[in-house]
């Protein structure tokens, strides 16, 4: 069975921003509110952090159930790693404490390298190469299930470039940030290589899917 790379609950505003300018330690997408993007997510059933009975079923529920379904790697920029520039300053291991969210290998994108170590069920390996070479790499370490593009927008944008992603799940938030990292200037950006069907949500999100021609 062929080995996807997967887009998946990937959130941008309404004028296709990912994050917003000037991220910093304690705001790591930067002027824009996160709470904004991912509300949608967050008020399902199956919200991974939640910590109250309930949720919302349906359509965003799904969704949110599904991240993990059949991914056996993950791809991710630095600056969804951490707010760093430039040489590594510290002993920096993420946003996401002793236990990350990921439970597969998670390969980094710097041109920094540093040396892997392991959190909990997660490794992160810090790589300085080409799109493609970091692909393989990922399919490798995934043993066979998809690779998940965990973004950001910059970074989801580099493997489009290059003709590597299969699939993509976009839900865009009805806000706009005016600035800082986009996506695209529209989804029609994406037609000609790939299928779109765009399903509204009752949350206020719309789902934007696509699969290749």
């Amino acid at each position: 069975m062929e080995q996807l790379l997967r887009v998946q609950n990937f959130c941008v505003s309404r004028d296709g921003f990912g994050a917003g300018e000037h991220q910093s330690l304690a705001r790591p997408f930067g002027d824009a509110d996160p709470g904004e993007l991912f509300a949608w997510a967050g008020a399902t059933a199956s919200w991974p952090n939640r910590t109250d009975p309930g949720g919302s079923r349906g359509l965003d529920d799904y969704f949110t159930r599904d991240f993990a379904h059949h991914i056996g790697a993950e791809i991710m920029g630095r600056n969804k790693f951490g707010p760093q520039r430039g040489p590594w300053a510290d002993d920096w291991r993420g946003w996401w404490g002793e236990e990350p969210p990921f439970h597969t290998p998670v390969f980094v994108l710097t041109h920094h390298t540093r040396p892997s170590f392991t959190l909990s069920d997660t490794t992160f390996h810090f790589v300085d190469a080409d799109p493609a070479t970091v692909l393989d790499r990922a399919r490798e370490a995934a043993q066979g299930k998809d690779v998940r593009l965990g973004g950001g927008a910059t970074t989801v944008r580099e493997f489009l470039d290059a003709d590597l992603v299969d699939t993509l799940h976009v839900a865009v938030a009805p806000v706009e940030f005016g600035s800082g990292t986009r996506l695209w200037e529209s989804p029609d950006e994406l037609l000609d290589r790939f299928h779109l069907d765009v399903v509204p949500s009752p949350s206020g999100v719309t789902h934007h899917l696509f699969w290749r021609r």
